[in-house]
């Protein structure tokens, strides 16, 4: 029996898919199949009810599962410690991102860690914020990136920054001759926003409605880039990241106002599940999304 067996075993009891487990572990499907089955022969035990319904451990599964867990986590701290003394900077750092972070906020850190850490292999994926928790809770990834991170007991959050949020509009708009505006100045505006289930669209929801403001949402979307397209045809304002739309203000095709109101920003920050060994590469990823560059 190896290491890997029993890694396979916990990734397809966590995410309850052999699809998922075998992309996390990078074999197919029948592999995980024949993973198990060699585990129950080295165990003489039944691991899974087989159902078509749902997944299920049998209790000799669920007993291997604990232990199994231990035997990795035992593992990997190892694995990390030997690497710290040697002082080893090296290996793979899977990262899941929602869009407008992974798109206008992630590539300079990356490109910074990989000039400074060559060996490591930093791969991004792009999500919906829904499925960057997922993601991290069924050990697809090490890491997620998110805004206005949601509570998880099953996740450590580490705050990155405050992004300012900023109000967009068409150059044409008459609000775009303003410096600034106050919220509440919105009130009845054409507004673009994001779909209803983005953690992004509940935050700005509430700040509006504590700001006395209520605006006639036209269009709405699951990303940022979507977003911005339909205002700059003059759909509609919006609020978003100013970090977002830097390009589209230097190429004047959107018209960026400053929002006087010193709560409207969004907070973000890294997640990666509970209990999980993070290796120097990860330690050092983190600490350098903490820092502004």
């Amino acid at each position: 029996m190896q290491i890997e067996s029993l890694k396979v075993f916990c990734d397809l009891t966590e995410t309850e898919s052999f699809t998922k487990a075998a992309q996390i572990n990078g074999v197919t499907q029948s592999a995980v199949s024949q993973t198990i089955s060699s585990l129950e022969r080295q165990f003489k035990s039944l691991l899974i009810e087989r159902s078509k319904k749902n997944f299920r451990l049998t209790a000799e599964g669920e007993v291997l599962y604990d232990f199994s867990k231990q035997i990795l986590q035992t593992y990997d701290a190892l694995h990390s410690k030997l690497q710290e003394i040697k002082e080893i900077i090296s290996g793979n750092i899977r990262v899941a991102t929602i869009y407008s972070i992974g798109l206008h906020v992630l590539p300079p850190y990356v490109k910074e860690f990989l000039k400074k850490y060559p060996t490591v292999n930093v791969h991004v994926e792009y999500r919906r914020p829904n499925q960057v928790y997922e993601d991290v809770l069924g050990n697809v990834v090490d890491l997620g990136l998110v805004a206005y991170p949601t509570r998880d007991s099953k996740l450590e959050t580490v705050s990155l920054r405050k992004d300012p949020l900023v109000m967009i509009c068409h150059p044409q708009h008459p609000l775009a001759k303003n410096k600034s505006v106050k919220v509440k100045t919105l009130s009845g505006q054409r507004f673009v926003g994001f779909d209803r289930d983005i953690p992004t669209r509940k935050a700005l929801d509430k700040l509006m409605k504590d700001h006395g403001a209520s605006v006639d949402y036209v269009m709405e979307f699951d990303n940022i880039e979507t977003v911005k397209r339909a205002v700059e045809i003059d759909s509609g304002i919006s609020i978003v990241p100013q970090e977002t739309i830097r390009q589209e203000v230097a190429n004047q095709t959107l018209a960026a106002v400053k929002i006087d109101d010193s709560d409207f920003y969004r907070l973000l920050a890294v997640i990666y599940k509970k209990n999980k060994v993070l290796s120097p590469a990860i330690k050092e990823f983190i600490s350098l999304l903490k820092e502004t560059i």
